[in-house]
Parts: C-alpha cells; sequence; structure tokens
C-alpha cells in the first residue's frame, strides 16, 4: 500500500497515520444505517438524507465522458478534463455545501464550506488500489484547501 510506504519512508508515528485514516475516511468509522452488502446507492442516500438534517447539502457528481449527438466528444464531472487527469484524481461521488459560522473577525457570518464524500457500500474497506488512491489524491487537495472531504460508508462523517 503506498500510503503505508510513504509513512515509513517520511517515519510518521503510528498514532498520527491513525489519525490521518480516520480524517480521510480510510478506517471504516461511520456509523452505518444501512447492513453490510447494501448496495453504495443505498448509502449515497442515506448519507445525502443525513447531510439535509445537518443544514449541508450534496448532489451526485456524475464523471465520465460520451459522444454527443451531434459526434463531439463530452467530458463531465470535475476533475476529469482529460484521460491522464482522470486517472491521477478523482472526484468523490458526492459534492456540496454546508453552513460554517465564522468566529471572532467574522461574528455571525456565515460561510460555505465545499463538502465532498466518496460512497462505498457498507462493508467496504480500503485496499489501496489505484483507483481509491486517485480518490485519496482528491480528498486530501479538498482538505489541504480547507474543505471537508472523506470516503464514507454509512452515516456519522459529517
Amino acid at each position: 500500500m503506498q500510503l503505508d510506504n510513504w509513512a515509513m519512508r517520511w517515519k510518521i508515528p503510528g498514532e498520527a497515520m491513525g489519525e490521518l485514516r480516520i480524517i480521510f475516511g480510510l478506517e471504516n468509522i461511520g456509523l452505518p444505517s444501512v447492513k453490510p452488502g447494501v448496495s453504495e446507492s443505498a448509502v449515497q442516500s442515506d448519507i445525502r438524507l443525513e447531510a439535509s438534517e445537518k443544514g449541508a447539502r450534496l448532489w451526485r457528481n456524475n464523471v465520465g465522458a460520451t459522444y454527443a449527438r451531434d459526434g463531439t466528444f463530452l467530458r463531465y464531472g470535475l476533475a476529469n478534463e482529460s484521460t491522464g487527469v482522470n486517472r491521477e484524481i478523482k472526484s468523490a461521488d458526492l459534492i456540496g455545501i454546508r453552513p460554517i459560522v465564522i468566529a471572532p473577525s467574522m461574528v455571525g457570518w456565515t460561510i460555505g464550506q465545499f463538502v465532498s464524500r466518496e460512497v462505498k457500500k457498507a462493508d467496504w474497506q480500503y485496499k489501496g488500489t489505484d483507483r481509491e488512491i486517485a480518490q485519496l489524491r482528491w480528498a486530501q487537495l479538498i482538505v489541504s484547501l480547507g474543505g471537508d472531504a472523506c470516503f464514507t460508508n454509512g452515516r456519522g462523517t459529517l
């Protein structure tokens, strides 16, 4: 697994790696409201409901490519400008925003924080596949810019 190799090369303490895995949802810390084996689609619907209950909004981020009726090749979805870009970084299933009230210098202001969730079926576990690594790169980018992004397989990550 690339993440563990990187951590060993940089002598990152195990406790720090454990926290990082939790931050990015790599440890299945959600509280699934669906039973193991239930589809990713069912988990996704439940997470969208939870987001709305908490004042956030999440929308489906369909990513792909097709030919339009006029024969034009069309790419859609975030971070899908080219095959090469999509191979290296894969945007998450759900994209949205949640209100955050800011304190002292901006008291009373509400800003929107970018939220991104890569949804997996209820019994999913991170394995470090090429696809998962590209999805993790997306989550790392979002978090590095002040957003909130992680993998999820159930409620409890919002």
